[in-house]
């Protein structure tokens, strides 16, 4: 039994701030960059809401850097799995396969289409989705009715799997693909915290027929609030931004709309901020694995906790950097998380588990949620911003 030194974990944390009275936050923006000309140019044009020539640049370049072929800009990233969602037909009573362990986002968005979330455990080697689990549990459960995918305990079709890449961490995609294309279950992946990561030497989002992004304050990049749907699906993406745009008609006068849609498109103005902020982003993302580097080492004597690093198959952005304390010291997760956020190093606890939330409680979900749960138990993200990490 390895016993937790809180004081050394204290220490280790203090060693990578600027000094060791420096207080942290847990992910904050940096602005060093091309933000405030091109929110000024904004403010100077007028062109400060949904049109402008900042909206489709920061889509274009958000498509260029991913390596996908469309992005479509939208108010945040609960919006984006929404309408990825809608995109690839969930309808209302469908079930929709997610991770327990995640953030409220994902279920949220599927409650929207009146659907139902469908909770699977997790793998310890990404903190992700597992595959492996699911495969199991699905010729469990699963019977192919034609080309659809069925719950034979519920009766309700199993539409969908939204995968999410937690704390940037990419989920074994290949093993997952041929999963959903066995069953018929189409794949979205929630890359909204994985922007700057890489499965297997390609950017994230580019195995799911959708994917969704984030772009809120505590993001790699941030336009304030936004997000975006990755695809390289051309009718999709054209059908997207008709969606988030209010479903109009194309007209120079008339206000002409053809099927109930959403007013979900990304501001001129929070695109620029997220132009400037692209620019910036492969600086950002090397910084962020400069200060993961910098706090494995210095974890690696500590006994009773690890830091956790990329799967083998991954180069991750390292979003939130996380500590995993041992089996044995779960119990002393929450008086770590007390002691160093009275330091003023803020430390937090991954996300309650979807299936302990009231409204989530009767979805259905694996026999076993094990790992998730021992995950729940004993994960503590410390500080990650980018600014901890650069000049590493």
């Amino acid at each position: 039994m390895s016993k937790l030194d809180q004081s050394a974990v204290i220490d280790a944390l203090k060693s990578v701030l600027p000094s060791p009275d420096a207080r942290a936050a847990l992910h904050e923006p940096q602005f060093s960059g091309n933000e405030w000309a091109y929110v000024k140019d904004c403010i100077d044009t007028g062109w400060v809401s949904s049109v402008g020539k900042f909206v489709d640049r920061f889509e274009q370049d958000l498509a260029a850097y991913t390596g996908t072929r469309h992005a479509i800009a939208v108010v945040n990233g609960t919006a984006a799995l929404h309408v990825c969602l809608l995109l690839v037909g969930v309808e209302a009573g469908d079930e929709v396969l997610m991770p327990a362990l995640t953030f409220i986002a994902t279920a949220n968005a599927i409650s929207y289409c009146d659907a139902v979330p469908h909770f699977v455990d997790s793998d310890m080697a990404t903190l992700g989705l597992d595959p492996h689990k699911l495969e199991r549990h699905l010729e469990s459960i699963a019977e192919m009715r034609g080309d659809a995918c069925y719950n034979k305990q519920t009766g309700r079709r199993i539409k969908a799997a939204v995968p999410m890449h937690t704390f940037g961490h990419p989920v074994d995609l290949d093993a997952l693909v041929e999963i959903c294309r066995r069953y018929r279950i189409e794949l979205i992946e929630d890359a909204a915290e994985s922007l700057g990561s890489s499965y297997k030497g390609r950017h994230t989002g580019n195995w799911g027929r959708v994917s969704a992004l984030s772009f809120n304050g505590n993001k790699v990049v941030t336009t304030g609030g936004g997000g975006a749907i990755l695809t390289n699906d051309s009718e999709l993406a054209k059908l997207a931004k008709h969606l988030t745009t209010t479903a109009k008609v194309p007209h120079k006068w008339s206000f002409a709309h053809d099927r109930v849609g959403f007013n979900y498109r990304l501001p001129n103005i929070n695109s620029a901020l997220g132009c400037a902020q692209l620019e910036q982003l492969p600086g950002f993302v090397e910084s962020k694995r400069a200060l993961a580097k910098a706090y494995a080492a210095v974890f690696e004597n500590i006994a009773g906790v690890r830091f956790f690093s990329e799967p083998s198959f991954a180069r991750s952005n390292y979003w939130l950097n996380v500590l995993l304390l041992d089996p044995e010291n779960a119990m002393e997760r929450d008086t770590l998380l007390d002691l160093s956020n009275g330091l003023g190093i803020m430390t937090r606890p991954t996300w309650t588990l979807m299936h302990r939330l009231p409204m989530f409680k009767e979805c259905p979900r694996m026999p076993s949620l094990e790992i998730a749960e021992d995950i729940e138990r004993r994960l503590i993200n410390i500080p990650s911003s980018a600014s901890l990490g650069a000049g590493r």
